[in-house]
């Protein structure tokens, strides 16, 4: 696959044009904002989100979902989307979900599910190889015009302050272009160390004063400078002791990461609770495929050069039928 050679070959260098070539952006207008009237924590942050990034009033769209399940069944999610799609335009190229449940329809994420269509394929078989993605590595600033996809992420409701503080800081990654690092760790958790091989190259960025770190070590300590944080672990220690930048990215590559309420591994919330803007997991078993995670290169290369965070992500998973995205969509701190 020519993508996953280029991908091999090191499409992120440091310094290279890749990472400096400017790209559009997902703009506010083309964003549409689902509110959950049945929660009121969704009603109010729907609306801090609405007046934090000016999003237009016919771009915000209201359903009622009771009790907060965490999954859907296939009947309920196609009744639910097609409440959602028939309140959206032909502008709209992305669609951000205020809410933190539900997050699954059957195996897959409600994001995949909404922005591919429900794969009941892989719901026969959880470990086997996914569908993939036409927005994989693409550079289509207008995905719903291109290829039939309007991207999708969850902000999650668990906390009003928390996520209005995400909100703040993605507003604020906007504004500069801060001097920053991206680490990538290659942990003792091996089976989750399957994306390793595509972590950028170590070295410096100069034009977008970033500095790409590897470590051999399960987790990172004391850093006060995180742009992106990377690794393969089931729990991720010493969270309390890092500091994000406005509009940070952080991951890690573990089964059931997106599984998001669950009190098994550690839940992806984790790092938007910690001060990251955005993140993924999966919401069901997928078995260690890097196809199944975000690939780091791709994501760093699109980020640097300038998507938002719900771009960059989606960009980097080949196979997303099991993953969810979350966070603020429109953090963009390379956008200039």
């Amino acid at each position: 696959m020519r993508t996953l050679l280029l991908v091999m070959l090191g499409l992120l260098l440091p310094g290279s044009a890749a990472a400096q070539s400017p790209s559009s952006g997902l703009q506010a207008a083309q964003l549409a904002v689902v509110i959950n009237d049945s929660e009121p924590n969704s009603v109010e942050i729907g609306e801090y989100y609405r007046q934090a990034r000016d999003i237009p009033a016919k771009n915000m769209v209201h359903v009622r979902i009771p009790d907060r399940p965490h999954k859907l069944d296939v009947e309920q999610f196609r009744q639910l989307k097609a409440q959602i799609d028939a309140q959206l335009g032909p502008e709209i190229q992305a669609v951000l979900m205020v809410w933190t449940a539900p997050y699954a329809v059957e195996c897959n994420s409600i994001t995949s599910a909404f922005t591919l269509g429900y794969d009941a394929e892989q719901c026969l078989k959880l470990c086997g190889p996914g569908k993939p993605s036409a927005y994989f590595n693409a550079s289509s600033a207008r995905p719903q015009a291109d290829f039939g996809m309007r991207l999708s992420m969850l902000m999650p409701t668990e906390s009003v302050t928390q996520a209005k503080a995400l909100i703040d800081r993605a507003v604020a990654s906007g504004f500069r272009t801060p001097t920053a690092s991206a680490y990538y760790l290659t942990t003792s958790e091996t089976p989750r160390n399957s994306r390793a091989p595509f972590f950028p190259r170590a070295g410096q960025v100069p034009q977008r004063k970033l500095t790409i770190k590897h470590l051999s070590a399960d987790s990172l300590d004391g850093a006060r400078d995180i742009m992106v944080y990377q690794t393969g672990t089931a729990r991720v220690a010493k969270l309390e002791t890092l500091r994000f930048l406005p509009g940070a990215l952080a991951d890690h590559l573990t089964s059931t990461g997106g599984d998001l309420l669950s009190n098994g591994q550690m839940s992806s919330l984790r790092w938007l609770e910690a001060g990251a803007t955005a993140s993924y997991g999966t919401v069901t078993e997928p078995c260690n495929y890097w196809q199944k995670f975000p690939n780091s290169t791709v994501l760093l290369q699109h980020y640097l050069s300038g998507a938002s965070a719900l771009e960059a992500y989606w960009r980097s998973v080949a196979w997303p039928a099991q993953g969810v995205f979350i966070g603020e969509p429109l953090a963009a701190p390379y956008h200039r």
